[in-house]
C-alpha cells in the first residue's frame, strides 16, 4: 500500500469554487493552530491510507475531506463524474424538504392525493412513510433480479396489488417507492425534481453545471421524472469535489454565504432516526434518506452519511467540522473499517 504525499494533506483555498477566488465556504472563523494542523495532518494521512487499502482499485482517488470549509485533501480524480447510485436518494429526499418549506406539500400528505393511481391499494402512504422506507409500497416487476432484491422494477410506479406491508408497519429498503417518490414530488411542483434542486441548491452553492446531472426515467406531460433511488442507471452523476459541496451545506445547516437555502430544522430531522418515531420498537438507523451515527459507532455523535453501491459515501461529521466524499465504481468499505478510520482520525481532536 503506497503512502499518501504529504503534499496533497493541504489546503487549497479556491479548490471548489466554479467562479472567482473565494473559499468554498464564507463565514468561517475557526483557525487551527499550529500544532493542531501538524496533528491533523499526521491522522487524516494515516486513517486515508488506511482507506486506501480497503476501497478496491480505485482507492481513494476519487476522495475530498472538508475541514473548516476547506479542502485538505482531494484524490487525482477528485473530478471525475461518476453515477452514484443509492446516494440519490438523499437529493431525493432534499427536494421534499424544499417543497415542504414552500408548503406545497407535508410529510402527513397523502400521497395518493398526487398519484390518483395509488388509492386503489395504497390509499394510506405519505411523504413521511417513502421518504423513510416505511411505506410497504411494491411496484409490478419487483421480484428479485439475482442479488438485487430490494425494489428493483423498470416500472416503479405501476402499483403491484400486493403491498410488502401496511405503511408504518414495518422498515424496507425499497429502491421503487423513492422513485415512486420522485414522481409524486414532480407531480406537487409541476417541473422535474432536477430542476428544482438546479435551481434552489446547486446553483447558489457552485456545483457546476458539467459536473454533475440528474438522469430521467420517463416523461409525464411534457416533464421529466427523475429517479429517486439511483438505480437502473435513473440516477445523479456528479464529480466528489461537488458532491462534497452539497455535504458542506448539509453540514451548515443549510447556510450558505449568509443565506438560508434549506431549512436548519428539515436537515435536523433529516439527519436524524425517523423510523423509530414511526414505529417505535424498530431502531433502524435511517432518517429522511440519510444514515445516522449508529451506523458508524466510532465516528463522532450526529455524524451522518449519505451512502450508494460501490463503496460512494459522503460522510458529514458536525462535530469535527468536516465533510469525507469517497466515490468509486468498485468494492465495499464495511461500516467496521470506516469505524476504524475515525478511530485512527479521532486522535486528532
Amino acid at each position: 500500500m503506497k503512502k499518501i504525499a504529504p503534499v496533497l494533506v493541504v489546503f487549497l483555498f479556491s479548490f471548489f469554487c466554479c467562479r472567482g477566488n473565494a473559499c468554498i465556504v464564507c463565514g468561517h472563523n475557526k483557525k487551527m493552530t499550529s500544532q493542531d494542523k501538524s496533528m491533523f495532518e499526521q491522522k487524516l494521512d494515516s486513517s486515508l491510507s488506511y482507506i486506501e487499502g480497503v476501497s478496491g482499485k480505485e482507492g481513494i482517488k476519487r476522495c475530498v475531506v472538508l475541514k473548516n470549509g476547506k479542502c485538505v485533501f482531494a484524490g487525482d480524480e477528485s473530478e471525475t463524474v461518476q453515477k452514484i447510485w443509492s446516494c440519490t436518494k438523499s437529493f431525493t429526499s432534499t427536494v421534499l424538504g424544499l417543497l415542504i418549506a414552500e408548503e406545497k406539500c407535508s410529510l402527513d400528505d397523502k400521497v395518493c392525493n398526487y398519484l390518483p393511481e395509488l388509492k386503489e391499494c395504497y390509499p394510506e402512504i405519505t411523504f413521511r412513510h417513502l421518504v423513510t422506507m416505511t411505506s410497504g409500497y411494491r411496484a409490478t416487476g419487483d421480484e428479485p433480479r439475482g442479488n438485487y432484491s430490494h425494489g428493483p422494477s423498470y416500472t416503479p410506479c405501476r402499483p403491484s396489488p400486493a403491498p410488502l406491508f401496511a405503511p408504518g408497519n414495518d422498515f424496507m429498503y425499497w429502491d421503487s417507492a423513492m422513485n415512486l417518490l420522485a414522481l409524486a414530488l414532480t407531480k406537487v411542483a409541476k417541473e422535474s425534481i432536477e430542476n428544482i434542486f438546479l435551481e434552489k441548491i446547486a446553483a447558489p452553492i457552485g456545483i457546476c453545471g458539467k459536473k454533475w446531472k440528474w438522469e430521467n426515467w420517463t416523461v409525464s406531460d411534457g416533464i421529466k421524472i427523475n429517479g429517486g433511488a439511483g438505480n437502473n442507471n435513473w440516477g445523479i452523476s456528479i464529480s466528489a469535489k461537488e458532491f462534497a459541496k452539497f455535504g458542506q451545506l448539509m453540514l451548515q445547516k443549510g447556510n450558505w454565504d449568509g443565506k438560508q437555502i434549506l431549512p436548519a430544522e428539515w436537515i435536523k430531522e433529516a439527519t436524524s432516526p425517523q423510523v423509530k418515531n414511526i414505529i417505535p420498537e424498530n431502531d433502524t438507523p435511517y432518517g429522511f434518506c440519510w444514515w445516522t451515527d449508529a451506523c458508524l459507532q466510532d465516528a463522532p455523535r450526529r455524524t451522518f452519511m449519505s451512502k450508494g453501491f460501490n463503496n460512494n459515501k459522503c460522510i458529514v461529521i458536525p462535530k469535527w467540522d468536516m465533510v469525507i466524499v469517497r466515490l468509486g465504481l468498485d468494492g465495499n468499505i464495511e461500516d467496521k473499517e470506516w469505524n476504524h478510520f475515525f478511530e485512527i482520525m479521532g486522535s486528532a481532536f
